[in-house]
């Protein structure tokens, strides 16, 4: 397991890499000119509004998805193989999502260096999905992880873990799950807020490769 010190120091690092790309980050990923004209804005909405079915402690519950690069993914295929972050995000198109997702490819080295996987799910269908995650990358560039619909049936996944809200979106939700299936972290931001890059790398970083 990681030291705290190198934890620290490690965000540290993460924090002064964010603020000195600050500027070609916002327009590299989820805010160029061209895509923003794209993005439909919901306004504000209720930060929560669900109820959480599982808890710290308990075995993840399992799911298959469809990819939009293809095929199914299940979360029992990285049992005992690697550590698992989950990223529910509401919808597709929308503004927060647009740029929170994009972001993950910037400390991918952290994932690889704690044997994480992220699996990107929203409830959105896979056309929808190709499409918008093929827009908030630069040409040439691609999200590293998987994207995942829980379409149908619909949140089907949001809602075995208790993150399906009451329109039918998905919350802006982390889970982390250990090599052995277990629920390490959980943690159900602001709807309207993107959650910060740190509190992923911090909780990475508790985890046993």
């Amino acid at each position: 397991m990681r030291s705290e010190k190198t934890i620290y120091f490690i965000l540290i690092g993460l924090a002064v890499f964010l603020l000195l790309n600050l500027g070609v980050y916002a327009r590299s990923y989820g805010r160029s000119d061209v895509f923003k004209e794209d993005i439909y804005e919901p306004g504000t909405l209720k930060p929560r509004d669900s109820v959480l079915k599982v808890k710290v402690g308990d075995r993840a519950p399992d799911f298959s998805l469809p990819a939009v690069s293809g095929g199914k993914v299940s979360l029992s295929q990285y049992l005992n193989k690697m550590n698992v972050v989950l990223s529910f995000v509401p919808a597709a198109w929308t503004p927060v999502c647009s740029d929170q997702w994009p972001g993950y490819n910037i400390v991918k080295y952290i994932f690889d260096q704690h044997d994480a996987v992220l699996l990107g799910i929203t409830v959105d269908n896979i056309p929808s999905l190709f499409a918008w995650t093929h827009r908030m990358i630069p040409e040439g560039d691609n999200l590293w992880f998987p994207v995942l619909s829980d379409f149908w049936p619909h949140g089907v996944v949001a809602d075995k873990y208790g993150v399906l809200r009451f329109d039918g979106m998905s919350e802006r939700a982390t889970f982390v799950i250990d090599k052995k299936g277990v629920i390490q972290y959980i943690a159900v931001h602001d709807i309207n807020k993107r959650p910060p890059l740190e509190e992923m790398v911090r909780e990475l970083g508790k985890l046993q490769n």
